[in-house]
């Protein structure tokens, strides 16, 4: 499929628009319920030679961090590769794995951005509203915004504010010792000091959360 952006083709325009009603429908204050029981990780793979998408969640205890459930759901690609609209090409699969999920998902980590886009509307922030589920993103690349390097310790915990048009859109975050920091961002329903807070406790020996490294092996053993 090819590969489009806003400028080239304004058949997109309908969902830059939509992005802009989404973004005001964000609620970055925390509606989590207490205790949370269960945080769900998604993730999407592609098999582009024949058209094909698998979504998968991987719903985990917060207690043990083990897996409880899984589902998935294998479908056509729908959505080209869009700079900006990623979310419309990802979220689809996902949401009919959630259908299958018989579990009460408290929170969701996405291996995604959440208001760390330039509309505000990453996957995790998109993926929220749709499903109103409360959603942390949480990404291993910056999409936008600056942050102070130079002053971002090296040890498990350290953080520094993401600036994006003057507003603090999330953090660089560093879930190990002397490695690179992960890109922390409200989704839906939290705030960022919770949304930092439960990455570190699902980061408690790699780098991803176990929500993000359990999804992610499930995608690749159905493809």
């Amino acid at each position: 499929m090819k590969e489009a952006t806003y400028k080239e083709d304004n058949n997109y325009l309908p969902y830059y628009l939509e992005q802009e009603e989404l973004a005001k429908q964000v609620i970055t204050t925390n509606q989590l319920q207490n205790p949370i029981q269960h945080v769900a990780g998604v993730d999407v793979a592609y098999d582009e030679d024949n058209n094909k998408m698998v979504g998968a969640v991987v719903v985990l205890n917060t207690n043990t961090l083990e897996v409880v459930e899984q589902a998935h759901h294998i479908m056509d690609i729908t959505f080209p590769y869009v700079p900006g609209l990623f979310s419309f090409r990802e979220t689809p699969s996902i949401i009919e794995a959630f259908k299958k999920v018989k579990t009460k998902v408290d929170l969701i980590i996405c291996d995604g951005h959440g208001i760390a886009h330039p509309k505000g509307i990453g996957m995790a922030t998109h993926l929220g509203i749709q499903l109103d589920i409360p959603t942390i993103g949480c990404a291993k690349k910056k999409l936008v915004g600056m942050y102070d390097k130079s002053t971002l310790g090296s040890s498990r915990g350290d953080q520094q504010e993401l600036i994006w048009n003057h507003k603090i859109v999330g953090v660089a975050l560093r879930t190990q010792d002397d490695i690179k920091p992960m890109f922390v961002s409200i989704g839906h329903k939290i705030d960022l000091e919770t949304a930092v807070d439960i990455v570190l406790k699902f980061c408690p020996t790699y780098r991803l959360p176990e929500t993000t490294r359990q999804a992610d092996q499930l995608v690749n053993s159905l493809l």
